[in-house]
């Protein structure tokens, strides 16, 4: 599930942080007002419902597998890259920064990554390394998506690539834990 390129011990932390990329799956195609989301019942993608503004998903949407965060899903992803990709399908991806985002209340950050497998994306590393109107048009997106059904979303600073493996790996284990304890009920 993660690719290890380098390791290090962080300061003040006995959390391990990793270059990594991830196994990612695609719920929302980049271009796309159909939200989608997975179902976690039957395992297959639903449609949730249309966006009720003229916006669009500004790339593809997903989320990471093997992951659960205090809203019960799993960790949110935005994967940049240059071509919309089906809904259902998995691909690698590296996470570049996080997204801090207040949904109605709640907590409901999402990771922001690049197509491992994509030469126009692959190379960044930390989000700071984005054009800042690519930075801008995320933040709208999130900003605006829900203006219309009468949501408040609020949108916090980006964060760096070490915040976004933390609250990835902090997911990982909130699932593992998860397991556990389903299996001994």
């Amino acid at each position: 599930m993660v690719t290890k390129s380098v390791a290090q011990l962080c300061k003040n932390s006995m959390i391990y942080v990793f270059s990594a990329t991830y196994h990612q799956v695609v719920e929302i195609g980049r271009g796309s007002k159909v939200k989608y989301e997975l179902d976690k019942h039957s395992g297959l993608i639903k449609v949730d419902r249309v966006l009720y503004s003229s916006v669009v998903y500004p790339h593809n949407y997903g989320f990471i597998p093997r992951t659960i965060c205090e809203d019960s899903d799993p960790m949110d992803v935005l994967i940049l890259m240059q071509e919309p990709v089906l809904s259902g399908s998995f691909l690698r991806a590296r996470a570049i920064g996080l997204m801090p985002m207040i949904d109605q209340g709640e907590k409901d950050d999402k990771i922001i990554a690049v197509c491992a497998d994509d030469p126009e994306f692959r190379h960044y590393k930390d989000i700071k390394e984005l054009p800042p109107h690519r930075l801008a048009e995320i933040r709208r997106f999130f900003e605006d998506y829900k203006k219309n059904e009468n949501k408040e979303v609020a949108v916090n600073d980006f964060l760096p690539a070490e915040d976004a493996i933390k609250a990835i790996q902090y997911s990982m284990d909130l699932y593992a834990s998860y397991i556990v304890e389903c299996l001994r009920q």
